[in-house]
């Protein structure tokens, strides 16, 4: 468990998901004779550091204080100047920080340069609590991919929508409010093209009574060119919109959402199984992360889900079950593709959690693959 300043200095970091990347959402505090005179996180690309806001907060209080932030401080110079030197020239004495930086430009770095300036350093406080806010940054940094969450709701008998298609609503208010919070802390919220035909989502983040600082980016993924440019994503304020596709698509369909204010972005294809070519998944996150997203959220539907299944590619799944059983062999099931052919096959959740959402469930795990010696297929 942190301790109780850490968990201070964690308070922060969550607050500021989905508004720093492609930098970490860092929280710090500073603390002199056990009360806090700074805290501060990072702030949006171009700002000031999560050390130098609680700095700034704490002024001459700082001399002589104790340093708690939630990763490494850094130490080259960057469009701000190295955190390092500004605990240093600020008088703090102590520096405790949860997890190293595995960026190549800190790495240990920041953490030598506090030592070798004389200032006690302790690493190791609320390590696991602040990998988890960090996960996708962590990510990032040692695969050049953002984190991939996926967010399903589902019925008891996992069908996302009726034989029909109405899917309107499975889940109940209070789950669709926590998914418009989740949906603030995202850098892109993804879905793939028959979800964008079926629902018309558009995709923004719109929790009740809050001021949303920031808008993910929404992507659709669409092989075949299928969004129309009348489509709520274009005439509802948000972030930025992206359409995903493959060489081959109709020119006159592309000017089109490109006069609607969206971006066409043309990927590799992978051949399917009916020999179409689809969106290859992890060349459309690999361009993700070149754009400096860190965490984006995968919402449907189960052809999309069950792709970035089959190819491990999910990070961290969030399902909200509903107490309703749909039936009918024709309602579309949360998870399609592949799938495991037999049980040994099949992903199971580590680091599981289970709450409430008014009357719905919420189910929350990082899926786990079993490895090839073990009968498991090899991720791509």
């Amino acid at each position: 468990m942190p301790s109780e300043f850490m968990r201070l200095a964690l308070d922060e970091a969550e607050s500021a998901l989905g508004t720093t990347s492609p930098n970490p959402s860092v929280g710090a505090v500073i603390v002199r004779d056990g009360r806090v005179v700074g805290r501060g996180h990072t702030q949006p690309p171009g700002g000031a550091h999560a050390e130098v806001e609680a700095l700034r907060e704490a002024g001459e209080a700082a001399r002589g204080a104790t340093l708690y932030c939630t990763l490494e401080p850094c130490v080259h110079t960057g469009r701000t100047g190295p955190c390092t030197e500004a605990i240093i020239a600020a008088g703090v004495t102590a520096v405790r920080y949860s997890i190293v930086d595995p960026d190549a430009k800190v790495a240990g770095g920041g953490d030598a340069r506090l030592r070798a300036a004389g200032l006690d350093v302790e690493v190791g406080d609320g390590a696991a609590e602040s990998e988890r806010v960090l996960e996708g940054y962590l990510k990032h940094r040692r695969t050049g991919l953002p984190a991939v969450i996926v967010k399903v709701a589902m019925s008891l008998d996992g069908r996302i929508a009726s034989a029909s298609g109405d899917a309107r609503w499975v889940s109940g208010p209070e789950a669709r409010e926590w998914v418009h919070r989740l949906r603030s802390r995202m850098d892109a919220v993804i879905v793939g093209s028959g979800t964008q035909l079926a629902d018309d989502p558009a995709l923004t983040a719109r929790p009740a009574g809050v001021d949303v600082p920031h808008q993910p980016a929404r992507i659709v993924v669409d092989s075949r060119g299928q969004t129309p440019p009348t489509a709520r994503l274009f005439s509802e304020a948000g972030g930025p919109v992206l359409i995903a596709t493959v060489d081959g698509v109709s020119r006159a369909w592309r000017t089109a959402i490109e006069a609607r204010g969206g971006e066409v972005l043309t990927l590799p294809g992978k051949a399917g199984r009916e020999g179409a070519s689809h969106v290859d998944l992890r060349a459309l996150l690999g361009a993700l992360g070149e754009r400096g997203m860190l965490n984006v959220m995968v919402e449907g539907g189960g052809v999309l889900l069950g792709a970035l299944f089959d190819r491990r590619l999910v990070d961290r799944l969030y399902a909200v079950i509903a107490p309703v059983v749909i039936g009918a062999a024709a309602a579309p099931s949360a998870v399609s593709g592949r799938g495991a052919q037999v049980m040994r096959e099949a992903p199971r959740l580590r680091d599981l959690a289970v709450s409430r959402l008014g009357e719905d469930v919420l189910v929350e795990g990082v899926p786990v693959w079993p490895d090839a010696a073990s009968g498991g297929r090899g991720g791509e």
